[in-house]
């Protein structure tokens, strides 16, 4: 069985500062991420969505954990075809726009190649380090199983290469049916590893619990099962604890998942005050006790 490396997509929500889950020392950012970094060997990050990140930030990260530590990055909006605030922006990138979001196409070609390049870069001292795990790129409900979309898929390893880019999607159509097949033979195809979900159903951007390796990394996502899966506000959307017994019979199936990739990075996206941690440290001692 491979590595499993379990962590949780958030050390910094500022519900999880009120939780309680922090001891009163750890009263700073520094003191935060050291604190985390004891207790999970990786951590997501998805502030890198909403704005890119500084080469300067990653340094600290660097500074910050122990050498063994793992950060999984989410790619910034823009680069995954969702709305992005202008503000969002590189400063000298933005243009004069009446607009409040963008879109790829909405930038001059050379701004747009300008975003990948910085973007990647800002991630090199992670990457001299060694904390680099995957890329994530998180696609849009409208990101739908078609030709001109797994092309860009392609264009996304191209660019991330030799870094490992990790494919999410938020719609049923890479999965219904015979499609099933064809999504995940074409991401092994291309080495592009798989972002398994577990996440509430019956919604657009519903996709199924399908667990399969696709790279020599397996991924999985718990997004939890809020009944407001729709509601704009993030606590709400991913506001859900899981119960002890649902780990349990999860854990039987990561190992599963875990014997057909050389590690398995598992995240917890319900990310409100301490569930996602809380959650994490009970799925690690059932896979230690495995």
């Amino acid at each position: 069985m491979g590595e499993i490396k379990v962590g949780t997509a958030s050390w910094t929500d500022r519900t999880l500062l009120e939780s309680g889950w922090y001891p009163a020392t750890a009263d700073t950012p520094e003191k935060r991420l050291a604190w985390y970094a004891r207790r999970f060997p990786i951590v997501e990050v998805d502030a890198t969505y909403y704005a890119p990140p500084a080469e300067r930030t990653a340094r600290l990260w660097v500074a910050r954990t122990p050498a063994h530590f793992t950060f999984n990055i989410k790619a910034f909006s823009l680069l995954t075809g969702h709305p992005t605030r202008v503000g969002a922006l590189y400063k000298d990138l933005r243009p004069e726009t009446d607009k409040r979001h963008l879109y790829p196409d909405d930038l001059p070609r050379q701004a747009y190649e300008e975003v990948w390049t910085r973007f990647l870069s800002a991630l090199d001292p992670l990457v001299a380090a060694g904390r680099l795990g995957a890329l994530l790129f998180q696609f849009p409900p409208w990101f739908t199983l078609r030709r001109d979309n797994k092309q860009y898929l392609l264009e996304v390893a191209a660019r991330c290469r030799p870094l490992r880019p990790a494919v999410e999607f938020r719609h049923a159509s890479w999965f219904a049916g015979d499609n099933q097949q064809e999504t995940l033979d074409f991401l092994r195809g291309h080495d592009l590893p798989y972002v398994c979900v577990d996440m509430p159903q019956g919604h657009r951007s519903s996709v199924p619990p399908v667990l399969a390796a696709t790279a020599d990394l397996a991924m999985v996502r718990f997004h939890g099962h809020s009944d407001r899966w729709t509601s704009r506000d993030i606590h709400e959307k991913f506001g859900y604890r899981y119960r002890d017994r649902e780990l349990r019979q999860w854990a039987p199936r990561l190992r599963e998942l875990a014997d057909s990739a050389a590690q398995t990075h598992v995240l917890f996206n319900n990310c409100l005050r301490d569930y996602a941690q809380r959650n994490g440290e009970y799925l690690q001692g059932l896979l230690g006790d495995g």
